[in-house]
C-alpha cells in the first residue's frame, strides 16, 4: 500500500533514471556529512509536539528519539491494555452486532490462538485471512500474533488466479474465509484451484496445486472439508491447548515476522512485504501519540474505521492503534459504505474517522448528510491516495474534524513515516503530508547524482529506521534492491522537503496506479490482457479522476485483422480479475510513444489518453 495524500499532482514521472542505480555510494558519504551537523537541541516539552528540522539546507531529517521504542509482541501489548482498561469498550462490529471490552477481546483472542495451535499450526506457519472487514478478521489478526503464526492479508476481491498466486508465494498452511460476501463466493473460488477440499478431512487437506495448504477454516458456515471457526475457538478453551499457547508464547520475539502484505515494485509482480511485531507495535504507538490519543478521555477515543483491514492503514492504523492506546475500534461495514460510516458516527458517537480521499468524498456527498449527528467528531486520518487541498478543507469544516491529520507511508514502512500534528494549520495539512515520525530518517536524493537534494528541490524519497520491513518474503534479491546494505528504503516517490521539514509528494517514479486507495500494478494487468486471443500489445496507465484519484486506462493494440469492442474486453475480465482492476477506459491504439531505444514512454501515453478522453 502506498499511503500518499495531500499532494499536488504534477504528472507522471518515468521510472528512476540510470544515474540513481549507483547512488548508494554517494548516500553513505552524504549521510556521514549529515551526521556531523547534529540536530538543534529542544526541551523535552517541545519535543512532544514538534518535529526536528532539516539542517544545512539539505533534504535530510531525523525524527525525535525521546519516545522509547517498545520491545514487546502484539500479544504482550494486548495483555497490558486488557489489564490497564479491562472494562473499556475495545471493538464494535456494527453489521455483526458484536461489542467487546478489552478483557473480553483478550479472552477470545487467547482461545482463538490456542485453537489455531490445536489444529497443528505452529510458530512461523502462514495463515491467510481472505474476506471483508469482520469480527473474524480482527480475531485472526490478533490470534495469529498471539500464537506466533504469520498472518497473510489476502485481498477479499481476489479471484482464483490471484488467490493461488498469493497462497503459493508465501506457502500458506491455513486459510480462513467466510462462505460468501455479495457476489464473491469464497468457497466456490477456492474449489476452482483446490477441488480436493470438498472430500478432504478437515485439517488434513492434500492439494496438488497448493501442496502446503492443509487447514481450511470457514468463518461462518459449515462447509465440506473445512473446520468451523467457532469450533476452533471452542477447542482453544481446553486447558491442554491453553498450556501449549503459554509455552509457545515463551518462544516469541518482538522481532519475529507477524504479517505479510502484498505490495509491488516497478516490475508490477506482487511481493510479500513482511513486517514484525516490532515494526507495527511501534508504528501504531507513534500514530496514536501524534493523534494525542493518550491524552483523550474514552468518549473522545472512538475510532470509526471504514478502511479495509487487509490494507496496512486498516490493520495497523486501525486495529493496532486501538490496541496500543486502549481506544474503541468501530467497524462500520464489511466493505466501504458512506452511509454506514455516517450511521456508525451517529449511533456510536464516533469521534475519529479514518478514510481514503475517495471514502471522504462519498461520505460528504451523502444526500442525507445533514441528518446525521456528527457532534462528537473531532478528528481523524486521511491516507491511501492523493487528495486535493479543497477536499482536506471540506473534511475539516463539514465533518468538524479540526484534528484531521494527513499520513504518508508504504506497507514496507509499517506503514506511516510522515504525518501531521493535530495542531498543524489547515494550510499545512492541505499542502503537505506532514513531518517525519519519531525514530525515522528521511532523505530526498537527486536522482541524477545520488547526492542529497537541496531543500525545496525534487528527488526520490528514501526512508530508514525501525519501521523498514524485514524484507520481501522469499525474495532476498528484491529486498536488497529495495533497501540495500545501507538499509535506506527507496520509496520510488518524488518529493520535496521545506525548511520546517514538511514533505510534499509530487508524483511517483513507479508506474503503480492508486485507484480509490487500491494499489493496481500495470504489469500484472498487461500480463493478463496478453492472454486475450485478439490482443497484440497492451499498455496500462492511470489517468486522473476527480472521485477516485486515478482510473485505469488500457491502451490496446489488436492483432492484424481483429476487431472487438471495449464492452467485450471488459466482459473478458469479469470473474478472472478483481472488479477494481477492470479498466474504466479501453482505448484501441495503433502505436505508442517510444524512446529512442524503443521503450514505451508511459508518462506521454498517460498525457495522450487524458487528452483523448477529455479529462
Amino acid at each position: 500500500m502506498a499511503v500518499y495524500v495531500g499532494m499536488l499532482r504534477v504528472g507522471r514521472l518515468c521510472a528512476r533514471s540510470p544515474g540513481v542505480l549507483g547512488a548508494r555510494v554517494g548516500l553513505s558519504r552524504v549521510w556521514q556529512e549529515v551526521g556531523l551537523w547534529g540536530v538543534r537541541p529542544l526541551s523535552s516539552g517541545e519535543m512532544d509536539r514538534t518535529a526536528t528540522l532539516p539542517i544545512g539546507g539539505l533534504s535530510y531529517v531525523q525524527g525525535h528519539t525521546t519516545l522509547h521504542l517498545i520491545n514487546k509482541t502484539v500479544g504482550q501489548c494486548l495483555d497490558a491494555t486488557a489489564q490497564r482498561v479491562p472494562d473499556r469498550e475495545a471493538l464494535v462490529v456494527h453489521h455483526e452486532n458484536i461489542r467487546l471490552t478489552f478483557a473480553q477481546l483478550k479472552e477470545e483472542v487467547d482461545k482463538a490462538a490456542s485453537g489455531l495451535l490445536s489444529t497443528g499450526l505452529c510458530k512461523g506457519d502462514r495463515l491467510g485471512m481472505w474476506g471483508p472487514n469482520s469480527y473474524a478478521w480482527v480475531l485472526m489478526q490478533l490470534a495469529t500474533a498471539q500464537a506466533g503464526i504469520i498472518l497473510v492479508s489476502v485481498n477479499p476481491a481476489y479471484q482464483a488466479m490471484e488467490v493461488e498466486y498469493a497462497l503459493k508465494k508465501v506457502g500458506c498452511k491455513a486459510l480462513v474465509f467466510p462462505r460468501q460476501f455479495k457476489t464473491q463466493h469464497y468457497y466456490s473460488i477456492l474449489k476452482q484451484i483446490c477441488p480436493e477440499v470438498e472430500k478432504a478431512q478437515p485439517g488434513r487437506l492434500k492439494s496438488q496445486r497448493l501442496p502446503e495448504l492443509t487447514t481450511v477454516i470457514s468463518a461462518d458456515a459449515p462447509l465440506p472439508g473445512t473446520l468451523l471457526l467457532d469450533e476452533v475457538v471452542a477447542a482453544g478453551s481446553q486447558e491442554q491447548n491453553l498450556a501449549r499457547l503459554r509455552h509457545t508464547q515463551q518462544l516469541l520475539s518482538c522481532h519475529d515476522p507477524i504479517n505479510i502484505q502484498f505490495t509491488s515494485g516497478t516490475t508490477g509482480s506482487p511481493k510479500g512485504a513482511t513486517l514484525s511485531h516490532y515494526n507495527i507495535v511501534n508504528n501504531s504507538n507513534m500514530i496514536g501519540e501524534r493523534l494525542r490519543l493518550h491524552q483523550k478521555p474514552p468518549d473522545k477515543s472512538r475510532v470509526v474505521l471504514p478502511n479495509p483491514l487487509y490494507h496496512c492503514l486498516g490493520s495497523v492504523g486501525g486495529t493496532m492503534v486501538s490496541l496500543m492506546h486502549g481506544v474503541t475500534l468501530i467497524l462500520s461495514s464489511p466493505v466501504f459504505d458512506g452511509k454506514k460510516a455516517l450511521e456508525a458516527i451517529s449511533r456510536e458517537r464516533g469521534s475519529l474517522l479514518y478514510g481514503t480521499p475517495t471514502m471522504f468524498v462519498d461520505i460528504l456527498n451523502q444526500p442525507d448528510f445533514s441528518s446525521y449527528d456528527i457532534s462528537a467528531m473531532c478528528g481523524g486520518v486521511i491516507g491511501g491516495s492523493p487528495a486535493s487541498s479543497e477536499l482536506i478543507r471540506a473534511i475539516i469544516n463539514k465533518l468538524n474534524m479540526k484534528e484531521l491529520v494527513v499520513v504518508y507511508g508504504s506497507t514496507e514502512n509499517s506503514p506511516v513515516t510522515f504525518m501531521n500534528f493535530t495542531e498543524d494549520t489547515v494550510e499545512q495539512k492541505a499542502e503537505s503530508v506532514g513531518r517525519i515520525m519519531p525514530h525515522t530518517e528521511a532523505q530526498i536524493v537527486n536522482m541524477g547524482t545520488g547526492t542529497l537534494a537541496e531543500l525545496n528541490t525534487p528527488g526520490e524519497l528514501c526512508i530508514r529506521g525501525y519501521c523498514v520491513m524485514l524484507g520481501y518474503w522469499g525474495e532476498p534479491w528484491k529486498t536488497e534492491e529495495a533497501t540495500g546494505q545501507d538499509k535506506w528504503y527507496r520509496t520510488g516517490d518524488i518529493a520535496m522537503m521545506d525548511e520546517q521539514g514538511f514533505c510534499k509528494i509530487l508524483g511517483r517514479s513507479k508506474d503503480m496506479i492508486i485507484r480509490g486507495g487500491e494499489n493496481i500494478y500495470p504489469a500484472e494487468l498487461e500480463n493478463f490482457f496478453h492472454t486475450h486471443p485478439q490482443v497484440q500489445e497492451v499498455q496500462v496507465v492511470g489517468v486522473k479522476d476527480e472521485r477516485m484519484g486515478e482510473e485505469i486506462c488500457a491502451c490496446i493494440q489488436l492483432k492484424k485483422g481483429e476487431k472487438t469492442t471495449a464492452e467485450e474486453i471488459k466482459a473478458f475480465c469479469k470473474g478472472k480479475i478483481s472488479h477494481f482492476k477492470i479498466p474504466r477506459y479501453i482505448v484501441f491504439v495503433t502505436n505508442y510513444p517510444l524512446t529512442v531505444s524503443g521503450k514505451v514512454q508511459k508518462f506521454k501515453l498517460r498525457e495522450q489518453m487524458e487528452q483523448h478522453l477529455n479529462l
